[in-house]
């Protein structure tokens, strides 16, 4: 799949030595794009990471239930130990360390790395990005633009000229497949 955005600081810098080099006999377009832009200007985007976002708080709280009753276990623990018996003792730490274990476990199912909010966001996120992607390289194509950046993504853009940004048309092309927010009514975020 090919990714949209985070492209490396290194090999954009690349890009840009190996585009501005005196060997270059013919000339290069380029544009920019503002993926934060045209992610916010397309409801359907907003809607999922609102989801994911009623998800990871409903998940994250219940995780932090779990550890609330772990540590509520091991002060009752800790106050009643000096008079429990060796065995009691030894029962009563298993299962402080059994529910810590559980606690863990959800956690991770939840927020690992292949956990639900990663398959969620997947199954979400990723169609979207997919089609803007699509966009971004159907305006390019139409253009003959040879390099897109992507000025959301860190310092790889310092400076680009309004002109050269293409987040519109981008947001235009996109609008053939899904909804997007009317070129008249997009606010940028400063």
């Amino acid at each position: 799949m090919k990714k949209l955005i985070g492209i490396p600081a290194l090999a954009a810098l690349f890009a840009v030595v190996l585009a501005f080099s005196p060997n270059r006999v013919q000339a290069q377009k380029y544009a920019f794009i503002d993926t934060e832009y045209v992610l916010s200007n397309i409801p359907e985007y907003t809607d999922a990471q609102d989801e994911l976002d009623a998800m990871s708080k409903k998940w994250q709280d219940e995780i932090d239930a779990r550890y609330k009753e772990v540590k509520e276990l091991y002060k009752k623990y800790q106050a009643e130990s000096v008079l429990l018996p060796a065995d009691v003792k030894k029962k009563r730490e298993d299962e402080i360390i059994a529910k810590e274990k559980e606690a863990k476990e959800l956690q991770k199912k939840y927020f690992g790395p292949e956990g639900d909010l990663f398959k969620k966001r997947q199954e979400l996120v990723q169609p979207i990005q997919e089609k803007v992607f699509n966009a971004i390289e159907t305006v390019a194509t139409t253009r003959n633009i040879d390099m897109v950046f992507d000025k959301a993504g860190g310092p790889v853009l310092l400076y680009g000229n309004p002109k050269l940004d293409i987040s519109d048309d981008v947001l235009d092309e996109v609008g053939t497949v899904m909804q997007t927010v009317k070129r008249d009514q997009r606010q940028r975020k400063n």
